[in-house]
């Protein structure tokens, strides 16, 4: 028996801080080859992945990362944030939660599983170096290579943290889109004792930021709460009291349900600022960067073989939702219906990350369920 609590510590002890892959991915590639997965490291820019296949014709497939974000002040932590020290039944390291313990649990319930009952089938491992980073060189670049290899997933479970509180609260179907909107708003600059001078552009951003962060893009549909927006910054660079300054910066964060697409809410900023042009006779530029659309994965098949597993085994139903930010399922959501199921998150990203060991254990007795139900 593999222990998955053991393998996240060994991950947990790997500096794998993103892009970095600081030894996790080859501690997986050497311990998933013994068991008889087929291992290939596939990398892309300065990220390495790595993709693992046992056994041939109907595919189950895992996908994680093994990347972690900067552990921030060191001196702020009280254990060392890589050693995986054990306090009390809790596991501390950064991506204790987030999510070097996911990624043990799958992979200790992939090799034993095909080691105990070898399924009429196979299994699939993905695991990135690039989902806490830029993440266009990790799990999109594993999608890339199965292409072109004619690899490929029947169905996809992430074993990202997804419980708020209690360990088998939830399962996501689904994802939020997401878009960070930049806008440069130009005036021209002038003495503040003259303004008819100038043209102020602060007066065209405040406005511009104010009709945003007050406008209501829907009411929610049936899988996602209201879109939402949000006004993450608005700057000028002026220090002084005597200037009109010649331009103002804002950054605006938009989390869209499927009532809309990104190229819809361009389309609805555009007639925004093309009235703040009018009104104010300002110049207004634009950049809007997509980190990915909303989707869902329809409760069905896949998202039942999860959530008895998760019942039986937590003696919890859980709640199948579409919450939270983005992960690498907007990518696979492309290639197969694809769910999120893991541990407890509330400590993820934080000083002191950290997981309780005995979920460990039955995260793995729920991966490990979901393989043989799938299976048989």
């Amino acid at each position: 028996m593999v222990d998955a609590a053991d393998l996240t510590a060994d991950l947990i002890r790997c500096s794998s801080v993103t892009p970095n892959e600081g030894g996790a991915l080859k501690i997986l590639e050497t311990r998933l080859s013994n068991y008889g997965f087929l291992c290939t490291r596939v990398n892309r820019g300065k990220v390495s992945n790595l993709f693992a296949r046992w056994g041939t014709g109907k595919t189950f497939g895992f996908n994680g990362h093994t990347d972690v974000v900067p552990v921030g002040d060191v001196s702020s932590w009280s254990v060392d944030p890589f050693g995986a020290e054990i306090h009390d039944g809790w596991m501390y390291g950064r991506g204790a939660t987030d999510m070097k313990s996911g990624v043990a649990a799958f992979a200790a319930a992939a090799m034993d599983f095909v080691t105990r009952t070898p399924p009429s089938g196979s299994i699939v491992l993905a695991i990135t170096g690039d989902e806490e980073g830029p993440a266009k060189d990790g799990t999109l670049a594993l999608l890339d290579w199965m292409e072109t290899k004619k690899e490929s997933m029947d169905v996809c479970l992430i074993g990202e943290p997804t419980c708020p509180d209690e360990m088998g609260q939830m399962i996501k179907i689904g994802r939020r889109g997401s878009m960070n909107i930049h806008f440069k708003v130009i005036g021209k600059q002038g003495h503040s004792a003259y303004p008819h001078h100038a043209k102020n552009p602060l007066p065209a951003m405040a406005q511009l930021v104010d009709q945003l962060s007050i406008a209501e893009l829907d009411k929610g549909t049936k899988h996602f709460d209201a879109s939402t927006i949000a006004v993450v910054n608005v700057d000028t660079g002026n220090s002084a009291t005597n200037i009109i300054p010649a331009q103002s910066v804002a950054t605006v964060n938009i989390r869209f349900n499927d009532s809309h697409s990104g190229q819809s809410l361009i389309d609805w900023l555009k007639i925004k600022t093309d009235g703040i042009i009018q009104k104010f006779g300002v110049e207004i530029i634009t950049e809007v960067h997509i980190s990915g659309e909303s989707f869902i994965t329809p409760p069905g098949a896949l998202s039942d073989l999860v959530a008895r597993a998760v019942q039986v085994e937590t003696n919890r139903k859980p709640i199948l939702s579409t919450s939270g930010g983005t992960s690498d399922a907007r990518f696979i959501q492309h290639h197969c219906p694809v769910i999120e199921f893991g541990l407890v998150g509330k400590t993820m990203h934080q000083v002191d990350e950290r997981v309780e060991v005995a979920q460990i254990h039955q995260l793995k007795s729920i991966y490990t369920r979901i393989l043989s139900d799938y299976f048989n």
